[in-house]
């Protein structure tokens, strides 16, 4: 299935007001783009890399080829700082985002051999400790 949320119903133009080539013509400029949309759309990348990263894409986490902690630890610290950070823009998004991020959290917690002590796992230091 392909997310065609960025195509616009018009061609895009270029500052002379001509059509762009048939390749561009449905690519919506980056500054037509609302920011809780960019702000989103990042914040979900970073939740769905994360969790291949826990192994979460696969039957069996444990013994997934694409499982990574050390990078899963680094895109949902990288999440919490962006959801924290813009949690006051999201407006109804910002539940959901922080409900992904709360579970990633737990996730790592659960996939890790030796748990972090509460408050020093990914992202606590933005969110406060996750039990």
């Amino acid at each position: 299935m392909q997310d065609d949320s960025f195509n616009a119903s018009e061609p895009a133009r270029d500052s002379a007001g001509a059509a762009d080539t048939p390749d561009t013509e449905n690519v919506r400029e980056l500054s037509a783009i609302p920011s809780v949309e960019v702000i989103s759309r990042a914040a979900v990348m970073l939740m769905s890399a994360a969790a291949e990263r826990l192994g979460l894409a696969d039957e069996d986490p444990d013994s997934s080829p694409l499982r990574d902690l050390d990078e899963a630890r680094r895109l949902i610290t990288a999440l919490a700082g962006l959801v924290t950070a813009s949690g006051e823009y999201l407006g109804l998004h910002a539940a959901p985002l922080r409900d992904g991020l709360q579970s990633l959290q737990k996730a790592f917690r659960e996939a890790s051999a030796v748990p972090d002590a509460p408050g020093q796992g990914p992202g606590e230091k933005y969110t406060g400790p996750v039990y």
